[in-house]
This record gives C-alpha cells, structure tokens and sequence, in this order.
C-alpha cells in the first residue's frame, strides 16, 4: 500500500529527506521520502554497503537541490540491535542526523495475524520518524548512544558474564552426565578432578563406561578452559582512563563503598545501569523492572505487576544481591489507619523485602510506597 504523505506536514522539516534503514545481515532496504518526489521510494543494497548507502543519500540529495535549489536535510533512523552504533557514528561523521530506536517503542498493529515484511517495517519507521520530528509526544523512544570507549569499557564485565555462564553450564552437565550412572561428582572445577575421577566406581562396583568417560573428559577440558580465561580476565591490566570512561569510573568507586556490593558487581552496574542520566527514581524502578504496569480500562482495575520480563541482566543481579528477586509486595494501610499485612496474590504468597534497608530502597525507586513498618509483638 503506497503511504500518503498529503496534508502531513512536518514543522520546521519540509525541506528534508527522510530515510528510515531496515538492517539485516543479508540485505539493508531503504525506505525514503524526498521533498522533491509525492511518493515512498525504495532501495535494496547488500548487507553492510555503507559506501552504497552514502552515495545513494548523496545522489538523492543531489537531484532534490537542483529541484529545491537548496540542499535538503538528510534525517535517517534505524532500529537497535545486530549491527550495533557503528552506523549510527558513521552517518553522524558524514553530517546526517541520524536516530537509534528503540524497537520495542514501535507501535505495530494489534491484530493477531498481521502482516510482517521489510517493506512494511520500512514505511512504519519511516512514519515513525516523520512524527517524532512533528513533536508528537511519545511516538517512539530514542537509545542513547555510547562513546567507543564507553562501550569498549564494557567489554571485560559482559566476557565475564559469558565465562561465568559457561562455567556453569559445563560444570552442570558434568554433573547430569555422573548422576546417569549413579556416581559421586565431586568438584569438576578442581585440576586433580580427573585423577579422582578414575578412582570413583558405580553402585554395581564397576568403573565408568569408555564412551561416557570420553565426553566427560571434553566436558571438563571445556570447563578449565573457561577457568583460565576467567583467571586471566581478573588478572588483565585496567585499561587507561580516558574523559569519556572519567565519569563511569567515579560512579564505580562511589558503588564500592557501599557495603555488600563487590569490584565486579560494581563495575557492572557503573557500566550497564549508571552510565545513564536517570531523572528520577521512577526511571531507575522502571529499567529494573520494578515499575508496575496498570490496567485500567473503563470498569476494569487491576494491575499486571512489575514488567519482569523487561529486567536486563545487571538489574537482576542488583534485585538479587538486596534480596527482592521473588517481587514486592504493596503494603497497604487500612481504612483506619493502621497497617495491615499485605494480600497475598493467587499465584503464591509474597515475597517482600526481609529488612527495612530494602524495603527502603524500593521505596526510593518509586517501586512501592513508604514502607509501614509493623510493631514489634510480644
């Protein structure tokens, strides 16, 4: 369906370019609208030609300032997620204005066998685009782009992340492999495991089948191969400070003086969470999933609880080390003023905050009200 673009003017924009870029590792199609042409064209290039795509932009240009007889504003868009910010640092050094979204800000029709195609995902981020530079309030979210040394910096914390995923996963499945048979585990991650190993017998008294012995043993080759990286990622140089990373380090050193909170932990969440400029506690709730997420709808009151699903992987960790892993409860007072326990939900009792430093801290995020403590009975 052709996109009509009659009678949609965009303030302050009516001299641009528009191009919305739909990214994948194949081919890249793109979806523009020039001043000079009442219509959608489109443009397949091969994945990754970033020397096509500018002199397309560039032609384009070209051909709308000899109709204009001014050279428009090129604006581009493209959604977060395989290929990173090297595109977005390269059309920015290029002199085009160019937007990250958020993809999962779009919004997309609600029916439940929609049509989904490149050419359809390209006219919606174009609209897209055209709005949020109308002003519309809320259109579409934009992502904070890191520097290259902000994200560079954060490469040691995400390896180790993987390493201690791997770590675990070897060391499991070492596990599930011994249970087979009915044989003690022990601690794979030892370095004399295998040399125990070969001692154990089955419940009948006989040793360990060849086969399975074999994939163990890989197994376990894996998993010390996961140590000795992880070893020689603590024991790394730190990288020079820079301007850039200036801000990130002082939030960690700020972070390491809280109690409970380690080197490790602390980086993470100075590179992950705290890089970014929080307004409120509210915003700090809702990118650890704390927020809740209401329903109301005519007659219908509820509420669907924190957006758990939306949780990244160092906001988890962070509700895990202050305990509040399982959710939090709203505590409620009654109609008389004094506290009441809180409901418990249908799916299973509540797990609220087990101190008041926790509770507190949730409250600061704006995930739940001020805590009512309760007295202290006999």
């Amino acid at each position: 369906m052709q996109a009509s673009t009659v009678d949609t003017p965009t303030a302050g924009h009516c001299g641009t370019i528009f191009v919305a870029l739909e990214l994948s590792q194949k081919t890249w199609l793109v979806t523009l609208h020039s001043p000079d042409r009442d219509r959608i064209s489109r443009h397949k290039l091969e994945g990754g030609d970033h020397a096509g795509l500018l002199a397309l932009l560039e032609s384009v240009r070209t051909r709308a300032a000899g109709k204009l007889g001014t050279a428009p504003k090129v604006v581009t868009c493209y959604e977060a997620g395989y290929d990173g910010f090297w595109l977005h640092r390269l059309l920015t050094a290029a002199g085009i204005t160019n937007f990250v979204f958020d993809p999962a800000s779009i919004a997309v029709e609600q029916r439940s066998r929609r049509a989904k195609t490149d050419r359809i995902d390209g006219e919606l981020l174009l609209r897209t685009l055209m709005a949020y530079l109308r002003g519309e309030p809320r259109v579409v979210r934009i992502v904070r782009v890191p520097s290259v040394e902000q994200e560079d910096a954060r490469r040691a914390s995400r390896e180790r992340d993987r390493l201690v995923k791997e770590q675990t996963g070897h060391t499991n499945r070492i596990k599930a492999l011994l249970r087979l048979v009915g044989m003690a585990t022990g601690n794979p991650r030892r370095g004399d495991w295998l040399g125990w190993l070969a001692r154990q017998r089955d419940r009948q008294g006989d040793p360990m089948p060849p086969g399975l012995l074999s994939e163990v043993k890989r197994e376990h080759a894996r998993l010390m191969l996961a140590l000795e990286q992880l070893a020689a990622l603590e024991q790394a140089p730190v990288a020079a400070a820079t301007p850039a990373t200036a801000q990130m380090a002082e939030r960690r050193d700020l972070l390491l003086r809280l109690k409970g909170l380690g080197p490790v932990f602390a980086a993470t969440l100075a590179h992950e969470v705290f890089y970014k400029d929080f307004h409120n506690r509210r915003e700090v709730a809702g990118y650890c999933g704390l927020a809740p997420s209401p329903w109301r709808s005519g007659a219908s009151i509820a509420s669907k609880g924190s957006a758990r699903q939306a949780i990244r992987a160092p906001a988890s960790r962070l509700l895990n080390s202050l305990g509040c892993g399982g959710g939090i409860s709203r505590t409620a007072r009654s109609a008389g003023g004094s506290p009441r326990a809180p409901p418990t939900p249908a799916n299973g009792p509540s797990a609220s905050p087990s101190s008041p430093w926790r509770a507190n801290w949730s409250w600061r995020c704006g995930a739940i009200s001020p805590p009512v403590w309760f007295p202290n009975r006999p």
